[in-house]
């Protein structure tokens, strides 16, 4: 099945043929991850699906993880926590970024979970419950290392016996890993036996440390939930070997225009890139205002350390800086007959993956997904008919 829908905050469908660029999320391969990740983690697995499903659609990712056997999702917001209730109505859901005061009816009518990462968010939500006469479930965070959200190691060991926790549910006990990417960082272990010590200290609570990378910890104990992010969208969780996950995001821009450089003229603004000899170039309907980052261009200071496209099977440099709306890039050795105005090329994709754009641009995986603008055309293959 192949759906075109529109992203959320357009009115409606844009076109491929009114494009500049062309996204295409495969769902199928979305839900191959989490099952895949799930295989691994051996024990009950989420879904983060935070910053709109990493950029590739609340309304049509969450649907396709149900589809796939995901009961259990999280988010950052509650507006998304809203969208993903919305997309599934008997899943579990939980709200990372805590709870802000005042909130906590609407996490009841919605039947959403606060992730609770502090003493005053512990005593809001405790004292909501007993007003309520009943006991709401809640997540408890504890920081074991990142130092971000979540009560410190030892208020969570203090916490057994604590009377607040007959006032809710403690439906699960969670710490982020800082590194898990990196399986030799210290901090692995530490930030392990600093959970496992808290998590025997408070039993019969189910508990929740593994991340996309931290299911392919050697050492990572399964603990009761797991929750994977951005490997579910096909990036990398073991960076230093190859990438067990299925692609899902790919993305075409447009060729808008074909033109030649002669040697010594410039290209992009301010002139930061020079032509060396007669270059053939190609200008795309895509740039930094469609989650294409401007650092990823090209200067004659980073040659070699810059984005490409995939132009009929070749890599092709980008040329000059990214623009708004527009990127050069060096098409000179392609053959002439197989590049045309109106074109689509490969910007994600074909080998050319998440974290290698992410890297040439000088950044993350992470901000490309999550990043990726409006203006596309989006197609969504597979998923739930």
């Amino acid at each position: 099945m192949t759906i075109t829908t529109p992203q959320a905050g357009t009115r409606g469908p844009i076109p491929a043929e009114e494009a500049g660029g062309l996204l295409t999320i495969d769902l199928d391969a979305l839900a191959s991850n989490w099952k895949t990740l799930r295989d691994r983690a051996g024990t009950e697995t989420a879904a983060v699906v935070k910053a709109d499903a990493y950029g590739t659609g609340i309304e049509q990712a969450v649907p396709a993880l149900v589809d796939a056997g995901c009961g259990t999702f999280f988010v950052a917001h509650m507006a998304e926590a809203k969208r993903a209730r919305a997309a599934a109505p008997n899943a579990t859901i939980y709200v990372l970024n805590g709870f802000l005061t005042g909130t906590a009816a609407t996490y009841l009518n919605f039947g959403i979970r606060p992730v609770l990462g502090s003493w005053p968010e512990i005593d809001e939500w405790a004292a909501f419950c007993r007003a309520q006469g009943k006991t709401f479930p809640a997540a408890i965070h504890v920081d074991t290392g990142m130092n971000r959200l979540g009560l410190r190691v030892a208020d969570g060991m203090a916490l057994r016996g604590d009377r607040r926790l007959e006032d809710f549910e403690p439906a699960l006990l969670m710490s982020h890993l800082v590194s898990a990417e990196d399986p030799a960082h210290e901090i692995n272990a530490r930030q392990i036996e600093a959970f496992s010590a808290v998590a025997a200290t408070l039993p019969g609570i189910p508990a929740s440390l593994a991340n996309s990378s931290g299911i392919f910890l050697k050492d990572m104990p399964r603990f009761s939930l797991a929750r994977p992010g951005y490997a579910l969208y096909g990036g990398n969780p073991t960076p230093d070997a190859k990438n067990p996950m299925e692609p899902v995001v790919r993305l075409e821009g447009r060729i808008l225009q074909l033109r030649s450089a002669e040697h010594g003229e410039t290209a992009g603004y301010s002139g930061a890139w020079t032509s060396k000899g007669r270059r053939r170039l190609a200008t795309l309907s895509v740039g930094y205002a469609d989650g294409y980052p401007r650092s990823a261009g090209s200067t004659d200071a980073n040659v070699g350390q810059t984005g490409l496209a995939i132009v009929a099977g070749r890599r092709c440099p980008f040329v000059g800086r990214v623009s708004m709306d527009l990127i050069i890039i060096d098409v000179t050795d392609v053959p002439e007959d197989a590049v045309r105005q109106g074109d689509t090329v490969v910007l994600i994709g074909d080998g050319l993956d998440v974290d290698e754009v992410g890297t040439r641009a000088g950044t993350i995986g992470y901000e490309i997904l999550t990043g990726l603008g409006r203006r596309y055309a989006r197609t969504y293959r597979g998923g739930v008919a």
